[in-house]
């Protein structure tokens, strides 16, 4: 029996190590990539061991891509941070717009009230090509083209409905008794619903606002269409490694990592609100 036993957790180990090999190898080997050269990267047989270097990340920061056909001018960083104001401020406008939709929705049954929330959920899987040509005549008239409030605005196609559906569901498991309860010592309706569901909800909230950060910052085709280079994210940005003299796998993968830190950074800092947002209603009583 104890051999039994221990065999079982040596092959549960040898197999959790292998699945970590397999889902961690191109995230180590990209990262390893940001600190060669072109010539190093595209050496056949590669090698583990290499000089490293920090001119891909250098050329990020400053701006000057080198190349052979001379050098290039690029502006990551500014792609970068239009990454970063672009998703949250898209998260942000989806918070305040969806949580009270979500509330309201949850805890009030009015006509069309399920025709209306599958429709706003029906945008989140609508090809972002179906869209796009209306939405880019309707910018021109508007004069929203190219403008850092028309991404954000286009951005609530991806994250109002993914917050909308998923806070609603924690709402739905949260008591109404509590905010009865609450109400009956004298307090309104907009008092039960800060003080009460919304901080309840709170981990739930958090993991939504932080998937939809995920997906806003991973877009790739509104930006490309509606904004120009000084106000396009980073998923767009990465097209000026693709130059005339040859791809610059180097800088891409430096512009990989430097891309994925932010959203590294904020998944690890929100990963108690995470999980508990996720594991929250999982468990019926």
């Amino acid at each position: 029996m104890e051999h039994s036993s221990l065999a079982g957790r040596v092959f549960r180990g040898v197999a959790l190590t292998l699945i970590l090999i397999f889902f961690m190898f191109p995230i180590v080997w990209i990262f390893l990539m940001s600190f060669q050269s072109n010539d190093q990267i595209l050496r056949i047989p590669p090698r583990i061991l290499f000089e490293p270097t920090l001119a891909n990340y250098e050329a990020l920061i400053s701006g000057q891509l080198r190349t052979v056909a001379g050098n290039l001018q690029i502006s990551f960083m500014r792609n970068l941070f239009n990454s970063v104001v672009l998703s949250s401020a898209a998260v942000l406008l989806a918070l305040l717009l969806g949580v009270p939709a979500a509330y309201a929705f949850a805890r009030y049954k009015f006509r069309l009230g399920e025709t209306i929330a599958f429709t706003l959920l029906s945008f989140r899987f609508a090809p972002p090509l179906l869209v796009l040509l209306p939405l880019s005549l309707y910018y021109q008239e508007l004069g929203l083209n190219d403008t850092y409030i028309g991404i954000v605005w286009v951005y609530q196609l991806i994250a109002l409905p993914l917050i909308l559906w998923i806070v609603r569901g924690y709402f739905e498991d949260i008591s109404p008794d509590i905010e009865h309860a609450y109400r009956l010592a004298g307090h309104s309706w907009s008092e039960a619903f800060i003080k009460i569901a919304v901080p309840l909800a709170g981990p739930g909230i958090a993991a939504a606002g932080l998937l939809s950060f995920i997906f806003c910052w991973n877009n790739f085709v509104f930006a490309l269409i509606l904004a120009s280079a000084d106000k396009q994210p980073v998923t767009v940005g990465a097209l000026a490694f693709v130059t005339a003299s040859g791809i610059q796998y180097g800088q891409i993968a430096a512009a990989i990592v430097l891309s994925v830190t932010p959203t590294l950074l904020l998944a690890l800092y929100a990963q108690r609100y995470l999980v508990e947002g996720l594991s929250l209603g999982a468990v019926k009583g």
